[in-house]
């Protein structure tokens, strides 16, 4: 079957509900998604990118639609722990970096569970050191490592080649996926993914 990724940035809540649904695929395909984290401001800034809620400025109805497909997604698939963060955009470098030291931590799975529930459950203010910290401890983990190894050169710089490895795989935003070399962007492509699984365990 063909290698399932997830380019991922806490920072966008269409991830986090991608995040929610992606376990229900996994059952459902016997797939398991690679999670890479990518920082979702370098994407922006190699492709010449803007966020939605940027994007769509005086657009007229647009940003409207965007909001209906959303809770169309939310209804579908059962969430109810979700919430806009009041704080967003979110500067998410701290978080992102975080990620990839957790990698080296051997807590990845947990930190990206906790990392998105503060974000898009809870509502946190997750580019403020003080919370992102407090949020740590929370969860258990190891604040002084972490804050630690967010410092090194090579967390440093391995968060930035997984963004530009992304990028020339043709990333533009979050959440993206790819089946093997096949890409899909955003959530509402999540059925296209599971397709595009079942296919490539039938070849």
């Amino acid at each position: 079957m063909s290698k399932v990724e997830f380019h991922f940035d806490f920072g966008s809540p269409n991830a986090y509900l991608s995040h929610l649904v992606i376990p229900e695929i996994e059952k459902r395909t016997g797939a398991t998604f690679e999670y890479v984290p990518v920082l979702l401001g370098g994407v922006f800034k190699a492709t010449n990118n803007r966020s939605p809620a940027e994007s769509n400025a005086g657009i007229k109805n647009k940003g409207e639609y965007g909001k209906i497909e959303m809770q169309r997604f939310i209804k579908r698939h059962n969430i109810t722990a979700f919430k806009m963060n009041p704080h967003f955009p979110v500067n998410t470098l701290m978080m992102m970096r975080g990620a990839i030291a957790a990698q080296h931590l051997g807590i990845f799975p947990r930190y990206v569970d906790q990392m998105y529930r503060f974000m898009w459950a809870e509502g946190r203010k997750m580019d403020d050191p003080a919370i992102v910290a407090a949020s740590w401890k929370e969860s258990g983990f190891d604040v002084d490592k972490l804050a630690t190894l967010i410092q090194d050169q090579a967390i440093k710089d391995k968060l930035v080649a997984n963004t530009q490895a992304s990028v020339e795989r043709g990333c533009f935003g979050s959440p993206t996926f790819f089946v093997g070399d096949e890409i899909f962007f955003g959530k509402d492509r999540l059925r296209d993914v599971e397709e595009m699984i079942i296919e490539s365990k039938a070849a």
